[in-house]
């Protein structure tokens, strides 16, 4: 029963098929909320399990007295921080700090819902959907920008550039490596890439897999690659002069980045949603999404955060070769 239900058809556009709009509406409600539901709780579960994980590893025992092994600790934290005042900076630009944060996260959520997540539950079919994700998320950047440079703050101002540094730099070795998927796939077909992966191309192309995941790190500031803050020059960077409210919002864009890099990496890397048919299409993408999440989580709690200029030049002497060199395996054993 649970099968059939997720198994139904919600692809849009709507209008090439649907027998009137008030179908058509019903259906992009339906598929909104069933992707909503699953990217919040994936964000809530993950924001409790990455505080326990990472206590474990420095031997704490992490959120632990609102609900059973502090599983509402979450709850209660979002609740205190949306109670308290929004403040803005005097000297910030008002309506840019205003807008630049909530715009950053409508477009990260925008991308998630365009992504597919099983057969029967995608937002559209379009021939060149891994290039629209991927330029949209290139755009992600210049809002990241505006949102530290507006608060007025010098320290934010700093954190924000290093951020966008840090972004530009990873972009290239991400494109590139989008470019081998696309050679293996025949084309950039989000649809098409999962039912190409007969053999997951992690093992085909295990430079590309981990030049992939590395640069996902950067593109979404996970630690090592978290320079937009540091206690010892930045304080909290662009976060610095923001308020209780904001704070919560930017802590939400997190995960719905994590999200987003997890969801992208299981999609072209590990099949997607494909898997015996014991379980939904759509259990087996969320499965390997959080199993890619946990992995992002340990690399926080194991590794140091880097320098800024060891940043720079790991993504272009390091990573940029590698991910050509993946490419020009990619084209010759596999195309050529």
């Amino acid at each position: 029963m649970l099968q059939d239900l997720l198994s139904v058809n919600l692809s849009i556009p709507f209008w090439l098929s649907s027998p009137s709009p008030l179908y058509e509406f019903i259906a992009i409600v339906l598929y909104v909320i069933i992707v909503s539901i699953i990217f919040s709780v994936f964000g809530y579960v993950m924001g409790w399990l990455e505080r326990k994980l990472i206590a474990r590893a420095q031997y704490r025992h992490g959120p632990t007295y609102v609900g059973m092994w502090g599983i509402f600790q979450n709850m209660a934290d979002l609740i205190k921080l949306l109670s308290k005042r929004d403040v803005i900076p005097q000297r910030a630009d008002r309506v840019l700090f205003a807008v630049s944060l909530p715009l950053l996260l409508a477009l990260s959520i925008f991308v998630i819902l365009l992504l597919p997540y099983s057969p029967g539950l995608q937002a559209t079919s379009l021939g060149f959907g891994m290039l629209i994700v991927f330029t949209i998320i290139a755009f992600l950047p210049l809002l990241l920008f505006t949102a530290g440079f507006s608060s007025g703050n010098k320290f934010s101002g700093i954190s924000a550039q290093r951020s966008v540094l840090i972004l530009l730099s990873y972009e290239i070795p991400t494109l590139l490596v989008i470019a081998s998927v696309g050679l293996m796939a025949n084309g950039y077909n989000l649809q098409s890439i999962v039912s190409g992966q007969h053999i997951y191309y992690a093992l085909l192309m295990p430079i590309g897999f981990i030049v992939f995941f590395i640069a996902m790190l950067a593109e979404f500031e996970r630690p090592p690659f978290d320079l937009r803050e540091a206690d010892s020059e930045l304080i909290a960077g662009w976060l610095t002069d923001v308020s209780a409210p904001y704070y919560a919002l930017a802590l939400f864009l997190d995960y719905a980045r994590m999200f987003l890099g997890s969801v992208l990496i299981a999609i072209l890397f590990l099949g997607g949603w494909s898997g015996p048919a014991i379980l939904p299409p759509l259990f087996w993408l969320i499965l390997k999404a959080f199993i890619i999440a946990i992995f992002v989580i340990m690399v926080r709690a194991t590794a140091f955060r880097m320098r800024a200029d060891r940043v720079l030049r790991f993504g272009w002497a390091w990573l940029i070769p590698l991910a050509l060199i993946n490419l020009v395996i990619t084209y010759l054993v596999f195309v050529g």
